[in-house]
Parts: structure tokens; C-alpha cells; sequence
């Protein structure tokens, strides 16, 4: 009898080894505090400056390389990045109207809706960003262009088209790019 008792006291001890193991685990698995009283929290993810350097965005938004161009000479950085995340509208266009003011943008016009579209203007630029939302994400477009400079039109600045040109409509309403003949090239655009 004495060999019975043993066997099952040894059980017994057994099982509530185990058991006090699987507890143990499962309460530090489980969420228990660290030192401190606290548990740790995942530090956000910070905005980012791309191409142009001083646009900020949000690091929940991720460029897309093929739909963006950006074109650089000089000191002069224009062009568009295209974005794309899961982010909310409002604080996306928070964000752009706080972040674009501390680097010294200053807004100009706004239009919201579900497509909303930023204006802004800095000494010798316009940035414009298009906001639209889509039913899972967002795309953002962040157009930076350089302004006229002393009150004359750049080579490539848009104008209204002259009324006496075949245009569509004609004329009088379209936008377009102002041509520009290289010296080095005749009017098709090949080398001369």
C-alpha cells in the first residue's frame, strides 16, 4: 500500500508541477507588466521627406516610384510624387495644411471633397497636392512647380492660348505648355 501512495502522491505532485509551468507561461505570455508598471508601445512611424525638401508626408503613405517624375537641376526640384495608404482624410489634410505651414508654405486655396486639392505658394514655387480617396486607400499627388520670376513668363510656364491659334474650343480657355525651340534644333524638335 505504501508503493501505491507513492506512485500516486508522485502523480499528483506531477500535475500540479505542470500546472503551475503552463500558469506561469501563460500570464507572462499573456500580458504581464513590465518593469515599471508599463508595457512598452510601439513608437509611430515618422513623416518623411522625399524629393522635395521641405514637403513632409505622412509615413503611412508610400511612394510609388512609376507614377511620380520628378525633374532636378540647379537648385530646382520639381515635378510630382505619387502616394498611395490607408489614411483618413481629415487628418491627411490636417497634416498637410500644419507640416506645409512650418516649412514656411503658405496656403492659398483649398477645394474638399472626396477629391480634394491644397494650394500653396513659397517664394519662387507653387505646391499643389490632390488628395482622392478611394474606397480602400488614398492617392495623394504632391506637384511642386516653380513661379515666374520678375513678373515675366519661364520658358515652360503655362499661359492661356492666344485666340488666333486652332485650338479646341477655340482657344480662348485652353491651357497649354509654351513652346520652346532649342537653338540646336529645328521646330520638329531634332538636332539640327
Amino acid at each position: 500500500m505504501v508503493g501505491r501512495r507513492a506512485k500516486m502522491a508522485r502523480k499528483i505532485l506531477t500535475v500540479a508541477l505542470a500546472m503551475v509551468l503552463v500558469l506561469g507561461a501563460g500570464c507572462s505570455m499573456f500580458g504581464g507588466k513590465k518593469k515599471g508598471g508599463t508595457t512598452p508601445k510601439a513608437a509611430a512611424p515618422k513623416p518623411v521627406y522625399y524629393d522635395f525638401n521641405d514637403v513632409l508626408i505622412p509615413a503611412e503613405l508610400k511612394v510609388d516610384r512609376e507614377a511620380s517624375f520628378v525633374y532636378s537641376a540647379s537648385g530646382l526640384t520639381a515635378g510630382v510624387l505619387v502616394f498611395n495608404g490607408r489614411v483618413d482624410l481629415n487628418s491627411l489634410i490636417r497634416f498637410f495644411e500644419h507640416n506645409m505651414a512650418k516649412d514656411n508654405w503658405s496656403a492659398v486655396s483649398s477645394f474638399k471633397s472626396a477629391r480634394t486639392i491644397l494650394l500653396f505658394k513659397k517664394a519662387g514655387r507653387w505646391c499643389v497636392i490632390n488628395i482622392n480617396e478611394g474606397k480602400w486607400a488614398a492617392e495623394v499627388e504632391v506637384w511642386v512647380a516653380p513661379t515666374n520670376t520678375g513678373g515675366q513668363q519661364s520658358d515652360y510656364s503655362m499661359r492661356s492660348a492666344p485666340a488666333d491659334r486652332p485650338e479646341k474650343g477655340g482657344g480662348k480657355d485652353e491651357v497649354f505648355f509654351n513652346e520652346r525651340v532649342d537653338p540646336g534644333m529645328d521646330e520638329s524638335g531634332l538636332v539640327k
